[in-house]
């Protein structure tokens, strides 16, 4: 009966959630001006874009929301990406938040785009600062690199201002979000060495109870730092007045970050690791997000046999598995190691969180996000409201899994996001080679434990975007919205 409730309250906040940040996109009608012509909302607001604008998926669904948001004032699939990610670090900070990182693989169609028509990878993972050392040191903390990892894709992708697309983030960390179904799931799971750490006992419970599905949680610590982060930049966060109190909340937190780490963590860009499937070109992450490459090598078992799920799965984890040991050229390793390679087995792994983002001009954006551990360290820094990531030193990194298919340079065709710890490579290169041969998002279920958020354009984009389609896993608590203005 719980469970029931739990679940029904989960759907009214998603739909009540769904209503608000629709209300203002077609309820309106504007006025045509005689001399300047039809009127509407200014770029930068919802409502701006008229016809088809994209979608977004997420593994929760205010961060969905948010992202159809940006989409629908005139965003980019980059803008999206970044509204996404920054709201997931309010809205699910078990999986995603200021402290932490991940990957994303963009995509600009044109062989006059920036990228050249060909997808590519901002990696931005959490880094290992040198093992801290003196009392007090317990917790070791990764050095945060969500930041400037989305800073990177703005830079290069991004449209609207970057501190717009900050702004709804710090809102619902300030006015309160709605514990999620995912969120309260994750919850559940590390409540009680959680709460140890008092700062997050007391935003993430209810009377020493953990929060449940459709209470509002407020964190207005991490307000103040998101607003800092849009009114001074991100660059304040890494060698600021901001970063000075990082690296000291970090040492109060047990996980001591010093300035020159936090100044020298950089994220960069990569070039994709590249499949063909017949016309398409299918990029995946690269190392050293090598969920990607996981998702590579089970995509070419599959692309043989679209049943060898099995198979597949074993050959991702191997090849994985084989990187983590010696390292090596992807290509390399993709034509070189089998399922059975010796050493293959890996860790269990840290869970990952993973969404996609599409424009109306097919521009398209995939990205993985993580801890490197639920809740990271389990601590919040004093007074700026995030937790700290687990430094992958002490903790495996997880396998950060995205992919996104296009044709002729010129077309997107897929983008996934699979998840599931160390089911994220396989979950991913099914969701691709289902989403390719069907023209349907997630048309069955990919091997447990994985998940996948899909989104497809059977004809491509642009020109065909009555064919896109969109989904988040039928098993998952996400959201995938899109469509009309």
């Amino acid at each position: 009966m719980e469970g029931r409730r739990s679940e029904t309250a989960g759907r009214l906040a998603r739909a009540a959630l769904l209503g608000l940040s629709l209300a203002g996109c077609s309820a309106v009608n504007y006025v045509a001006s005689p001399l300047t012509g039809p009127a509407g909302p200014p770029e930068g607001t919802p409502g701006h874009v008229a016809g088809f604008l994209g979608a977004a998926v997420a593994d929760e669904p205010q961060a969905a929301l948010v992202g159809r948001q940006a989409l629908s004032a005139g965003g980019s699939a980059a803008d999206a990406a970044v509204a996404v990610a920054t709201t997931l670090a309010v809205t699910l900070p078990s999986r995603a938040g200021l402290g932490g990182g991940g990957a994303c693989l963009a995509f600009k169609p044109g062989r006059r785009a920036v990228n050249k028509g060909v997808p590519e990878a901002a990696i931005f993972v959490p880094l290992a600062p040198a093992r801290p050392q003196g009392a007090g040191a317990d917790r070791p903390a990764a050095i945060p690199m969500l930041p400037r990892g989305l800073f990177l894709l703005h830079a290069r992708y991004g449209h609207l201002p970057f501190e717009q697309l900050v702004r709804p983030a710090e809102e619902l960390a300030r006015s309160g979000a709605i514990a999620s179904r995912a969120f309260v799931e994750d919850l559940r799971l590390v409540a009680g060495p959680l709460f140890a750490d008092p700062q997050a006992r007391a935003v993430f419970s209810r009377n020493g109870a953990p929060l449940a599905v459709g209470e509002r949680f407020a964190q207005p610590a991490l307000a103040a730092t998101l607003a800092q982060i849009r009114t001074d930049g991100v660059g304040d966060f890494y060698q600021g007045g901001l970063a000075r109190r990082i690296v000291e909340a970090s040492r109060l937190a047990g996980g001591p970050i010093t300035l020159a780490q936090l100044y020298a963590g950089l994220p960069a860009w990569a070039p994709a690791v590249e499949l063909a499937d017949g016309r398409d070109q299918v990029g995946f992450l690269p190392p050293p997000a090598d969920g990607g490459l996981a998702a590579a090598a089970a995509f070419q078992v599959l692309l043989a046999n679209p049943a060898a799920l099995a198979e597949a799965g074993a050959r991702a984890q191997a090849v994985s598995a084989t990187w983590r040991q010696s390292g090596g050229d992807p290509r390399t390793l993709l034509s070189t190691v089998a399922a059975e390679a010796s050493g293959s087995a890996l860790p269990a792994l840290p869970a990952t969180t993973t969404f996609a983002t599409l424009d109306n001009t097919g521009a398209a954006v995939a990205c993985a996000l993580s801890m490197d551990n639920l809740f990271g360290t389990g601590r919040i820094a004093p007074s700026l409201g995030f937790l700290l990531a687990a430094s992958p030193r002490d903790v495996p990194p997880p396998l950060l899994a995205a992919a996104i298919a296009t044709r002729a340079r010129a077309t997107f065709r897929a983008a996934v996001g699979g998840s599931g710890q160390n089911a994220s490579g396989i979950a991913t290169a099914a969701a691709m080679t289902d989403a390719l041969r069907t023209g349907a998002p997630v048309p069955e279920p990919v091997p447990e434990p994985g998940r996948a958020n899909v989104i497809v354009c059977a004809g491509g984009l642009p020109g065909a975007e009555r064919s896109c389609a969109w989904a988040a896993d039928p098993r998952s608590a996400g959201l995938a919205v899109g469509g009309g203005g």
